[in-house]
């Protein structure tokens, strides 16, 4: 891949539309996300955790802690201190389901995983029509256009990373 100077290269009207609709899909699913924050009653960062916990269970792959955590984008002290607001209010269970039981696996409390699919059935319609209308093969097309772009931005912050530890 070329190097490429982002504020200086010239942009087809539709590489800058798509910037545009990545943009402001992340603003929209912010938005959603301190809906959720308010109908659980829980502030935004602890909400958006506890969504990542509840996906990850109902896809049958639950977290650790270190995956949220990255995840999260935070320290691994500060996602535990999450954690802990969240299990003391009674959202969230650390089990020990492996066979190394040092293996901490988060999962959302029934009443907390329930409370959370009553917002979804009200807010996630239109997103779920969305998904329902398109076809197999544009999901394919988005999906794998998608999994190029979170590469390169795990990429890049890899090596952002990386240049701040030298």
């Amino acid at each position: 891949m070329t190097a490429a100077d982002p504020l200086v290269e010239d942009w087809s009207p539709d590489q800058v539309d798509v910037m545009h609709r990545l943009r402001d899909w992340v603003v929209a699913f912010t938005t959603l996300n301190q809906h959720l924050a308010a109908w659980m009653r829980l502030p935004a960062s602890d909400a958006n955790a506890l969504g990542q916990v509840i996906w990850a269970a109902e896809a049958g792959t639950p977290l650790s802690p270190a995956q949220l955590s990255h995840q999260l984008g935070m320290t691994t002290g500060a996602t535990t201190i999450l954690l802990n607001r969240l299990e003391a209010a009674g959202h969230l269970l650390r089990t020990r389901e492996s066979t190394d039981r040092r293996r901490v696996t988060l999962r959302p409390t029934p009443a907390s995983r329930d409370h959370a699919r009553r917002f979804l059935g009200l807010a996630g319609t239109e997103i779920a029509g969305v998904l329902r209308e398109t076809s197999p093969a544009e999901l394919r097309t988005v999906a794998a256009f998608l999994g190029r772009m979170t590469s390169a931005a795990t990429s890049v912050d890899r090596r952002l990373t990386e240049s701040r530890t030298r």
